[in-house]
């Protein structure tokens, strides 16, 4: 553009803002002699610096913010970058901005207009005009920008934030304009059915995920976008990781989609979503023991917190597995030798006792099991190590390893307790921490007789390496645990629910109790031939009447 064009564009601008600001006869650009005026009063002269000893103070002039603000807005239009930036109080963040702003951005153009001053705050619209190889499109917003007086110059200085160049702008974030978003992805199903937010709103967070984390490893094509993005912290300038998109303000071409295989099964899916009707709260995961494979995650309320795989609760007496098979495998318990379970059993200074004080004279460890005796459990404390519990989950079960499911998981905890917050621990009480997706791996691997790790995308994929459980299960305890689940499924606290499955099962009820419910959140944790499925549903009372049904719902699905 030839300077008499320029300065044209830069007065039309001009008399916009005069006119939105109510600025008078004030004018934003002017002669020489006004613009020598106007530096004068808004910063001084070299010469009257010299002279004068003393730093101006005090709230910059209605003058001084309305001149200062037309010269910042003047440069930046006419894309004098370092002019600008020597009209703030932070010359280098305002450079490098502004420097970003029109490259990252593919910002052309700026003309700004309408603006306002109130105080020191002056408010503008800004046009910004934005191309991406034969791509064009503009940005129209309204933002603002505060005037001040440096208190050791006594200049009058934009103060710099990164809204000045657009509102929803904040430190360590930039404008980009490019395609290198994520490629949308069509998320399929084990059998190539596809999954939508639309049909399955509960795999909603999961299919963004899946979208972020394997979007560039398919055969889609990214869209070109503008967008606000959040530049990673890395060492010596290095980024230690891709930039995280904070939101899309323009899209100027919509990408291709491609395919993304998931273990997930659509039917038993919605097998799984149907189970969960008319509970306010609830969730219920279904894997495949064989594999790990997840092939159901169902959520309620569907656009909640997705407390199936991500959930963090005291499991109840479903957690009692694994503390069996930790009894087993130390000779603490045999499942036909005689066991006490009595009424009460004190530990740490704690008194526990079983459901309604029940207890079981001259019973066995599996009758213990079946009824689900918490003082069967508790009264083995005294010969154990603190740690002994935490230790066995990990290294057989695979309990609260670092799990490479393909999507974001809680993964269990089991923290080293003492006294009765041990013995809590032991019933899954205490600080133990599981959700449907950890207690259906339990159920799996004393099916399957191994920990296979839980996996909703092949690791192939992305070449990640899953968890393996160092110990593992010896076959000896993992035959009498699948012994005990199914005398529970068939004669104990399971059996009821259980009724209608049929085929190899087994199956644990849970009742964990929370402070300020009214009810336990009722557990429920099962398998049925190559099916294991796990269920919770808060604040509703036992586990056998309202977390059985829907886990025997998804696994007669199956």
């Amino acid at each position: 553009m030839r300077e008499g064009q320029r300065m044209a564009v830069i007065g039309a601008v001009a008399a916009a803002v005069v006119g939105a600001a109510g600025f008078g006869a004030y004018a934003l650009v002017g002669s020489g002699d006004d613009e020598s005026s106007d530096q004068s009063r808004s910063s001084g002269s070299d010469a009257g610096e010299s002279k004068s000893e003393s730093v101006e103070t005090g709230p910059p002039s209605t003058e001084e913010v309305r001149a200062t603000a037309k010269k910042f807005l003047t440069a930046w239009e006419a894309g004098d970058i370092a002019d600008a930036a020597a009209l703030t109080d932070d010359k280098a963040a305002a450079t490098k901005a502004l420097t970003s702003f029109a490259k990252d951005g593919k910002v052309g153009t700026v003309t700004t207009s309408g603006s306002s001053a109130s105080g020191g705050t002056v408010a503008y619209s800004v046009v910004a005009e934005i191309s991406h190889g034969e791509l064009a499109t503009t940005l129209d917003y309204r933002t603002k920008l505060k005037v001040e007086r440096d208190t050791s110059s006594g200049k009058v200085v934009v103060d710099w934030q990164p809204t000045v160049l657009h509102p929803e702008l904040r430190k360590g974030q930039t404008l980009v304009t490019d395609a290198a978003g994520d490629p949308p992805i069509t998320a399929v199903d084990r059998n190539g059915k596809e999954l939508t937010k639309q049909a399955h709103p509960e795999l909603g967070d999961i299919l963004d995920d899946l979208r972020k984390r394997y979007g560039d490893k398919t055969d889609g094509t990214a869209g070109v976008e503008t967008r606000i993005v959040t530049q990673p912290k890395g060492e010596k300038g290095e980024e230690s990781e891709k930039a995280k998109d904070a939101k899309t303000l323009k899209v100027l071409s919509k990408g291709t989609p491609g395919q993304l295989k998931t273990t997930l099964d659509a039917d038993l899916q919605k097998a799984a979503m149907k189970a969960l009707d008319g509970r306010a709260k609830g969730s219920a995961v279904a894997i495949k023991p064989s594999t790990g494979e997840l092939l159901a995650i169902a959520n309620t309320p569907a656009t909640g917190f997705n407390s199936a795989i991500r959930g963090s609760l005291a499991p109840g007496s479903t957690w009692k597995i694994v503390t069996a098979g930790m009894l087993l495998d130390k000779g603490l318990a045999e499942s036909a030798a005689k066991h006490p379970c009595p009424k009460y059993f004190t530990y740490g200074g704690w008194k526990f006792q079983n459901l309604d004080k029940f207890e079981i004279k001259d019973g066995t460890f599996a009758d213990s099991f079946a009824a689900s005796c918490n003082t069967a459990f508790i009264s083995r404390a005294p010969k154990l190590e603190n740690g002994d519990l935490g230790s066995y989950a990990r290294n057989t079960f695979g309990l609260g390893l670092d799990w490479q499911v393909g999507t974001g998981t809680f993964d269990g905890a089991v923290p080293t307790q003492s006294d009765a917050q041990m013995a809590a621990s032991l019933i899954g009480q205490g600080a133990v921490r599981m959700n449907p997706m950890t207690m259906a791996s339990v159920a799996a691997t004393v099916k399957d007789g191994s920990f296979k790790q839980p996996i909703i995308v092949s690791p192939s994929l992305d070449n990640r390496q899953v968890a393996k459980a160092p110990n593992g299960l010896s076959a000896g305890t993992a035959g009498e645990l699948r012994a005990l689940m199914k005398r529970t499924a068939t004669n104990g606290t399971a059996a009821e629910a259980m009724a209608s499955v049929g085929g190899d099962k087994g199956a644990k009820t849970g009742s964990a109790e929370v402070d300020g419910q009214k009810k336990p959140n009722a557990w429920f944790t099962a398998y049925k031939d190559d099916l294991a499925v796990a269920a919770v549903i808060p604040n509703s009372g036992h586990g056998g009447k309202n977390a059985g049904p829907v886990v025997a719902t998804i696994l007669n699905a199956g």
